[in-house]
């Protein structure tokens, strides 16, 4: 089952306080031209669910998307580029970091990455800022399309070798992923899938068995 099929825009929010109550929620985020609308409209089979703009920074709100299964995506501005007053960034990056730090019904981050340029530091600090709640970080090198063959190879290779101190402690995967090609759709649908699973999971056993399903770093809060 694509778990992202038919989904369709729920709300968008600009302060925290507006956040609708929704069961579950997996989020998108990304340096600003990565290619995140691009994978989201990609993973849901439309051609405009989230706004594709050839001008990075263009996703200023936190945009809630319903799933099939009745749990949430939402798609968080991207971070590093946008041409904006200073009071709006520092707004944004406020709303971004409580956001994912304090949301509880957030059970994982999906992380793009432009795969020709992978791990710039901005990624690196969403990283060791995300790593702190514990929940799995998944990641799209997205326009893999860009690259040969050989070059996905290594850079696949590449990014999970520096990504091994993050694995140590937090559960982080990785993949090759390409709008334009239909590449890694089922990959990106499994992984989240097992997220859901394992929050469902948790949700109906003993508390003292959630470490064991959400591996020995995470927790479903």
């Amino acid at each position: 089952m694509n778990l992202f099929q038919n989904a369709k825009f729920f709300t968008t929010v600009n302060h925290l306080k507006d956040l609708p109550d929704t069961p579950l929620e997996i989020a998108f985020v990304g340096r600003s031209n990565a290619g995140k609308s691009s994978a989201i409209n990609t993973l849901t089979n439309h051609v405009r669910l989230a706004y594709v703009s050839k001008t990075p920074g263009r996703t200023q709100h936190i945009n809630f998307f319903e799933l099939q299964n009745g749990n949430f995506m939402v798609d968080l501005p991207g971070y590093g580029y946008a041409q904006v007053p200073e009071a709006v960034r520092a707004h944004w990056v406020n709303l971004l970091g409580d956001y994912l730090r304090h949301r509880k019904q957030l059970i994982g981050l999906v992380l793009i990455m432009d795969a020709r340029h992978p791990l710039k530091e901005l990624d690196i600090r969403m990283l060791d800022f995300f790593h702190t709640t514990g929940r799995p970080v998944h990641i799209l090198l997205s326009k893999a399309d860009k690259l040969s063959k050989n070059e996905q190879i290594k850079t696949l290779s590449q990014v999970k070798k520096l990504l091994k101190p993050y694995s140590d402690r937090q559960n982080i995967s990785v993949q090759l992923f390409s709008s334009l090609k239909k590449q890694g759709i089922d990959e990106a649908n499994r992984t989240v899938g097992s997220w859901f699973d394992a929050a469902d999971a948790a949700a109906s056993s003993p508390k003292e068995n959630l470490p064991q399903l959400y591996g020995n770093r995470i927790s479903p809060t």
